[in-house]
Parts: structure tokens; C-alpha cells; sequence
């Protein structure tokens, strides 16, 4: 190596040593400024301190500052706690059953009710996840003889992580010894509605025609009947099958009971009891322009009516009323058949009838005989007048009236539920069914003494 390039590295070497001379000089002296500040600072805080603490005027905010941060210090748990409740949440579930856990062979139960409300309480995811499927509420009533008993009702199945409040909380609960007693069957026929018409229930026979039911004295005290229910729907012939026995008290609402057996067996038989009768046309009110009715003629002359035995046997017609009123021509209108009451079904729904009219006249019929009705007590009747007879006036066409007789008019005086003593009565008429002909009784009032001595009539009730 030459002399003049180990000249020059040695020259690069000095001005490098100086350059962190330098650096190092400045970095000792940054450093002591810092120190200084740091030890100016901590001179003040203390000083600071030293005023606040020594001096009198501060000494309460002190004493507090310390309070609350000795308090804080202590009672951190607690504090902890109540933060965190305050994220906990409820939700209310209503309409809950009731489980009743108890010996339903041996006790009857009453006082508890059938739902109940259930607050869940918890954090709000816990109370999200509450399982509503797996809830219950429980009354346990295992251990609990007869009598009156305060029992708690308790929430079950909502999960580990909330609590379960119920509403209400507590029943007061009757327990009954139960006992058993037997009933006589009776029954009842159920959707008739469902059954054809034309068909009818003849008697049913049961396997047994007594049951046994348990409950407590006191609710089979309140038993008036036990049924069976048997099912006609759609049923064409004779059938069987298990009827469900129900008991019902006095106002026809079941009575929860036990029933051994809960169903009997019953044979039913089906048949089809009819009868053919006519049809007969009845007229009511009046044509108008002093017109009258001639005839009305049905273009069905008889009917097929469907029901059981005792009710077609008191049955010989079907009447269908036509309504005249105001009529001025002849007129064919169509009515509906109203079945009489007890029947089930007809052949026939409706009719036409046919309406002739003609020039109304009137007539008197004279010396009609007055009769009296429903004189149970045969009590005898006196006036001063000694009236017998009346006279009655006719209306309708010249055809229809002519061969009416006094025979075929009935003038009565109705003694229902009459009192001895002297009293107005009202003559009254039986008005001829089909309503061609009209009759009227003028002076239609009549004053009898009826006296209490229980004597036969010269004119006997009918």
C-alpha cells in the first residue's frame, strides 16, 4: 500500500472518531436536560402534595377521595354483581297446563287451575334458549291426604341458567276420597242430522244396562243421568258398536266422573216406518174486491211421510196453507210442505196449487146452538138472558155456502182455568179448515154467573 492512501485512511478514521465525539456529546447533554426535567417535575408533584395533604383546607376532599376508593376497593364483588344483573332479562309464557301429580284411583281433586303464567328470568341468551317445549308447572300432591291443602305450584324444564317464577305460585287444593256407585243406562241418539230421513232408530239393546262410577260422594250426588251416545251417521240398516257413556246432572253439563266401562256395546236396529196421507190445502186471509175462493187444488194429491211408529199414528193429513190475501185473479202458486212435528222425512217438498176465485156472498145461519169447552170442574153456568143460540154469519162463493147447516158451524165459550163468580165471556167459532168459507159472530159477547156449587151442566164441556 502506498504512503499517500494510508495517509488518507487514517484521516477517514480521525473525522469519524471526532463525528461520534460530537454525537455522543450531544446525546450526554439531551440526556441531562431530561434528568433535569424529570427531577423538576417530580419536585412539583410533590410539592403539590405536599400542599394538598398538609394543607387544612384540602383535607375533606382528601379524607373523600380516599373514602370512595377504599369503599370501591372492598366492595368490588358486589359492585361486579349488580352490573351484571342489570343484563339480565324476563319473558312471560301464559296459557302453561298444570300437572297434577296424585293418586287418581283413590282421590278426587279440585282448586287447581287448569294454566298458569311462568316468568323466566336470566341472562338474554338463557332466556332465548328456555326450553317452552320441555316447561311444565308441577302440583305435587303425592304425600297429601283428604282435605284442604295449600300446595306450590312449581315451574319445571326451563333450563339450568334461568329461574322459573309461576302465577300464581299456589293453590288451595281439596282432596276427596272417592267411592263407587252404579247408574242405570240410559242413551241418546247423536248426528240424526247425518242419518237419511226415511230411517229411523228402533229401541236399543245394550250388553249391560248399568254402570259403575267412581267419584266422591259429593259429585255422584250431583248425577241426574247416564248415557250412552250412539252414532247414527249415515247408518241405512241395523248396526253395532261401542257407545261412549257420559253422566250429566240436572242442567244437562257432564259431570268428570270415572265410568266402568267407558263405552257398552249396542245393538241398534233401523227401520223405515211411513205412512201415506193426503195433502189438504188451507186458505188464509182474503182476496180482495169482495172476491172469495172457489177452490185450491194441489197438483199432489198425497204424501209419504217418514217417522216412528207413534208419531205416523196420529197423523191422517198434511196441510199446506196458501196465503190469499189480496188475491184479485186466478193464481197458481208453489208452496213448501211444512212436515208436522216428529217427522223426519217425505216423499214430497213442495206442491203447486191452483187458486180459483169467484164473486164472494154472505149468509146468515140461524139458531146455532152454543156449546161450552173445558168445564173440568163442571161448574154451572146462569144468565138473565138465557141465551142458547146465535146466530152466525157466512162469507164465500154462492157454491161453497149453500149447503152449510147450523149442524156444521161449532159456537162454543171456552171455560179453561174459569173462577166462580159473574163474568164476560167470548162466543167463539171454529173456522173451517180448508178457508174457503169465513165465519163471523156478531154480538159476540155473553155475561155468565158461574157459580162454585160443582153440579152437571145442561150443556156439558166436550
Amino acid at each position: 500500500m502506498s504512503n499517500q492512501k494510508k495517509h488518507q485512511m487514517d484521516h477517514n478514521k480521525i473525522e469519524i472518531a471526532k463525528r461520534l465525539a460530537k454525537q455522543s456529546k450531544r446525546i450526554s447533554s439531551t440526556y441531562d436536560r431530561f434528568i433535569q426535567r424529570i427531577i423538576r417535575l417530580i419536585h412539583m408533584a410533590s410539592s403539590g402534595i405536599d400542599k394538598l395533604l398538609f394543607n387544612a383546607r384540602y383535607a375533606k376532599m382528601v379524607s373523600l377521595l380516599l373514602a370512595v376508593l377504599l369503599y370501591i376497593v372492598v366492595n368490588y364483588n358486589d359492585i361486579t354483581s349488580l352490573y351484571t344483573a342489570t343484563l339480565k332479562t324476563s319473558r312471560t309464557i301464559s296459557n302453561v297446563p298444570v300437572e297434577v301429580q296424585y293418586n287418581a284411583d283413590e282421590y278426587e281433586i279440585s282448586g287447581i287451575p287448569d294454566t298458569t303464567e311462568v316468568t323466566i328470568t336470566g341472562d338474554a341468551t338463557s332466556v332465548t334458549a328456555a326450553s317452552t317445549t320441555n316447561g311444565k308447572v308441577i302440583a305435587d300432591l303425592t304425600n297429601l291426604d283428604e282435605g284442604i291443602h295449600t300446595v306450590n305450584l312449581i315451574g319445571e324444564g326451563y333450563g339450568d341458567n334461568v329461574s322459573a317464577i309461576v302465577n300464581p305460585s299456589n293453590a288451595v287444593v281439596t282432596l276427596k276420597k272417592k267411592t263407587t256407585q252404579q247408574f242405570t243406562l240410559s242413551y241418546d241418539i247423536i248426528h240424526r242430522d247425518k242419518m237419511d230421513g226415511i230411517y229411523n232408530v228402533g229401541l236399543p239393546q245394550f250388553d249391560s244396562s248399568v254402570v259403575e262410577v267412581r267419584a266422591s260422594q259429593d259429585t255422584l250426588n250431583q248425577i241426574a243421568i247416564v248415557k250412552a251416545l250412539i252414532d247414527v251417521s249415515n247408518q241405512v240398516s241395523d248396526f253395532e258398536q261401542d257407545a261412549t257413556i257420559v253422566a250429566y246432572d240436572a242442567n244437562g253439563q257432564i259431570v268428570n266422573v270415572d265410568i266402568s266401562p267407558k263405552t257398552m256395546h249396542v245393538y241398534v236396529p233401523v227401520t223405515s216406518p211411513n205412512k201415506t196421507v193426503p195433502i189438504e190445502v188451507q186458505v188464509k186471509g182474503t182476496p180482495g174486491n169482495n172476491l172469495a175462493v172457489s177452490s185450491a187444488v194441489a197438483d199432489k194429491q198425497s204424501i209419504t211421510i217418514y217417522g216412528t211408529d207413534a208419531v205416523l199414528r196420529d197423523i191422517d193429513k198434511v196441510a199446506v196453507e196458501v196465503d190469499v190475501s189480496n188475491m184479485s185473479k186466478d193464481t197458481t202458486v208453489s208452496q213448501k210442505v211444512q212436515l208436522p212435528t216428529g217427522i223426519t222425512s217425505a216423499n214430497v217438498s213442495d206442491v203447486s196449487v191452483d187458486i180459483k176465485l169467484a164473486e164472494g156472498t154472505t149468509r146468515i145461519i140461524t139458531d146455532v146452538p152454543i156449546n161450552y169447552k173445558n168445564n173440568l170442574n163442571n161448574y154451572k153456568a146462569t144468565q138473565t138472558d138465557n141465551i142458547t143460540t146465535k146466530d152466525v154469519e157466512i162469507f164465500g162463493t154462492q157454491e161453497n155456502i149453500s149447503s152449510i147447516t147450523a149442524a156444521d158451524i161449532n159456537l162454543y165459550i171456552d171455560l179453561a182455568g174459569v173462577e166462580p163468580g159473574l163474568q164476560e165471556f167470548e162466543i167463539k167459532v171454529d173456522q173451517p179448515a180448508s178457508g174457503l168459507v169465513r165465519y163471523t159472530v156478531n154480538d159476540n159477547k155473553i155475561t155468565l154467573n158461574i157459580l162454585g156449587d160443582q153440579t152437571s151442566q145442561q150443556r156439558e164441556g166436550e
